[in-house]
């Protein structure tokens, strides 16, 4: 188990160099289904940025527009741009992308069930050309975040926890050497103590390693415990966006995303009623 970590980190300044910009952009799948309508945001070097919102709202569609893997599924960019370091790479290849430092670790914690974990972790080398040696030191340094792994690196993936598989598709990230990680609802099927654990990771691999971070998440709580800024999207737009802190004392947020009101805890049915209220787009 990994030593307890302040879970509010020191927010970084946002007029610092922004590595990633997604501009003003839309998202259409099978040339009719408007997904995206207008999605902006801004994600600094070195810092973790949250897409916060339910299921349906849009973040995975946004990570997928990043990383170009939305034409396997019929979707397409169609208004606006991604830049990265400056260029535009809405078009660019995926595996380009890769090799630009952008790593997407998809939403399910996918990996090689046949393989062990070590041969998972080490597929993420793949397109590495600095040596075994690197590679070998980059596979102690993932072991050092996930001691879990090193314990089952013999193990077949399939048959390891959800919580373990979780770990090794982040660890097989790492192994990329990555600038920016696009981590896709980490929390999924896991246990308090595991989701909790697993934040801790990130926050650890983003101070320790100086790895940006573009999370999707839909656990509002956690996320901006450890995030620095945080979107949230509702209907595939952006309705509010600020400081990780800000958002948490906000009390819109805390009404319809934790739950609670001014005056205390508030019911389901209660919470439900914003969506007749549309407060965020008032």
């Amino acid at each position: 188990m990994l030593d307890a970590v302040a879970a509010a980190p020191v927010t970084p300044a946002r007029a610092g160099e922004a590595l990633l910009e997604v501009n003003n952009i839309e998202v259409i799948y099978n040339h009719v289904i408007l997904v995206l309508k207008g999605v902006s945001l801004s994600v600094p070097k070195g810092s973790i940025t949250a897409l916060l919102g339910g299921n349906g709202a849009g973040k995975t569609t946004t990570l997928k527009a990043v990383s170009n893997l939305l034409k396997s599924e019929r979707g397409e960019v169609t208004k606006g741009a991604i830049t990265y370091r400056g260029e535009n790479v809405t078009d660019l290849d995926p595996a380009a992308l890769v090799k630009k430092g952008v790593i997407q670790v998809m939403e399910g914690r996918h990996c090689f069930e046949h393989l062990t974990v070590e041969e998972n972790l080490l597929t993420g080398a793949y397109t590495r050309t600095d040596g075994a040696a690197a590679v070998r030191r980059d596979l102690e340094m993932v072991y050092e975040y996930f001691p879990r792994l090193k314990e089952r690196r013999k193990s077949q993936a399939g048959y390891t926890s959800g919580g373990e598989q979780q770990m090794c598709a982040m660890g097989r990230a790492l192994m990329s050497r990555p600038e920016t990680i696009l981590l896709d609802e980490p929390s999924m099927g896991l246990a308090p103590q595991l989701v909790e654990q697993i934040f801790q990771i990130v926050k650890k691999v983003n101070e320790g390693e100086g790895v940006t971070f573009l999370l999707a998440e839909q656990n509002t709580n956690v996320a901006l415990r450890y995030a620095h800024y945080g979107y949230i999207l509702e209907s595939g737009r952006v309705v509010m966006d600020g400081e990780a802190a800000a958002l948490r004392e906000n009390p819109d947020v805390k009404e319809f995303y934790l739950g609670m009101a001014e005056e205390g805890r508030k019911s389901f049915r209660d919470v439900r009623s914003y969506r007749r209220r549309k407060r965020w787009l008032a």
